[in-house]
């Protein structure tokens, strides 16, 4: 087939490819949304907006956590990272296993990052497949 087949109007296959990249278009854009801002009772947008606990709002919202436990097990690390934030310590453990953990409370990890801390945290266990298997309440790291 020749170019001018290709391009002509006519042509059901112009047609075709030109209704497929529309609908591959609109996939795509429709794909790009914003994290949501409440996770049954956890309100997501100031859990993020209080970047490792040192506003003390996390601390706050820890019965909201507690009471969607359940719901975030099994969700995928990506899916984690899009409600949650980014980690304030991604901490890599044995057998492919690797823990997010995020700060309740001020503490040293405010004043120098990567600071040895023992501030309340809860940490969320990745399994080797990136799923949630297991969200602990702790001082500190795991």
């Amino acid at each position: 087939m020749n170019n001018k087949q290709l391009t002509n109007p006519a042509n059901g296959k112009w047609r075709i490819r030109h209704l497929l990249i529309a609908c591959i278009s609109v996939c795509i854009l429709s794909s790009c949304g914003s994290a949501p801002d409440q996770f049954g009772k956890l309100n997501l947008k100031k859990w993020r907006g209080d970047r490792g606990g040192c506003n003390g709002v996390r601390a706050t919202l820890a019965a909201g956590f507690r009471a969607e436990i359940q719901n975030l097990k099994g969700l995928s690390s990506n899916t984690i990272g899009e409600l949650l934030g980014r980690p304030d310590v991604n901490q890599i453990a044995d057998r492919n296993q690797k823990f997010y953990i995020y700060f309740l409370a001020k503490g040293p990890q405010c004043d120098q990052a990567g600071g040895k801390s023992t501030s309340p945290s809860v940490a969320i266990r990745m399994s080797a497949v990136g799923l949630a298997t297991e969200i602990t309440f702790q001082n500190g790291l795991p």
